[in-house]
């Protein structure tokens, strides 16, 4: 598969391109839109979701584009109506047809939703759509690990990706280093920030302007040398461009750690079975 960014190999034998098209909130006008002018730009990987309403306009998008199946990964997340194996069957079936595909990429289930205590179930859902071939790689989103501890005793079968907030606000070292003992690519989504003035920080721009980079561009390279995917919304042209051109340059160690520093912790409650992402 080719791609402007590299991949990343999953445990399960598959390659992630690092940097996805997020479409969270986009309706399917404006993700079908947006795909669009991103895979011109180079992208090749999709995030999108059932709660995200999208999935049609994600689907018009990838048959337009007349590019080949293979050459594109896509990810979708079940919601926690489907957390079983029957249930997880039927969802990403509904799912598949709304995208217009045979399979996808990556599935995710999107929240454990403790309180409801059937992720699990939804974990034995995803491994049988991976045995199925409905899903070329099965992970979880939102996870802490906790959750993740849970799923890999119970059922033997580690997620091959834990799509988290993640950004310097909120570095969540714990989740990070679990997902990296247990061989689990690290996916961050809001990596800008959620409007929370992290792009005007004073050390990112300061650091912005040491590398003559954009702000976007310095917080999409801290996450993406570190080993782990993005998933970063843009809808215009040029930003879309912007956000991959960010493997030709690297930021020093005192960078990284100027950039560490600013974790405070803050972000949502992963027992939501409300937020979007």
């Amino acid at each position: 598969m080719t791609s402007t960014a590299p991949t990343l190999a999953l445990s399960g034998g598959t390659r992630m391109p690092q940097i996805a098209l997020g479409t969270w909130p986009l309706d399917d006008h404006e993700a079908e839109k947006a795909l669009l002018s991103a895979m011109e730009v180079g992208y090749r990987h999709v995030d999108t979701a059932e709660n995200y309403e999208n999935e049609r306009g994600v689907g018009r998008a990838l048959a337009a584009s007349g590019m080949p199946r293979a050459d594109l990964f896509v990810t979708t997340k079940l919601n926690a109506h489907w957390h079983g194996v029957t249930e997880a069957a039927e969802g990403l079936d509904r799912a598949l047809d709304r995208l217009g595909l045979d399979y996808v990429d990556l599935v995710l289930l999107h929240w454990p939703n403790p309180a409801r205590d059937r992720y699990v179930h939804g974990w034995e859902g995803l491994i049988a759509l991976r045995a199925a071939g409905k899903a070329r790689a099965i992970g979880v989103s939102n996870f802490k690990p906790k959750h993740l501890r849970r799923v890999i005793a119970e059922t033997g079968v580690t997620p091959e990706v834990n799509q988290i907030e993640r950004h310097p606000y909120l570095i969540r070292s714990a989740s990070v280093a679990f997902n990296s003992e247990h061989g689990i690519i690290t996916e961050g989504w809001s990596p800008l920030g959620r409007g929370n003035g992290l792009l005007d920080h004073p050390v990112v721009t300061g650091i912005a302007e040491q590398v003559n980079r954009t702000p976007s561009q310095v917080l999409l390279r801290w996450a993406v040398q570190e080993g782990h995917a993005v998933a970063v919304k843009s809808k215009s042209r040029e930003r879309q461009a912007e956000n991959l051109q960010i493997f030709d340059f690297s930021l020093t160690a005192a960078q990284m750690a100027d950039l560490d520093d600013l974790d405070t912790g803050e972000h949502h409650a992963v027992d939501s079975d409300v937020f979007g992402h």
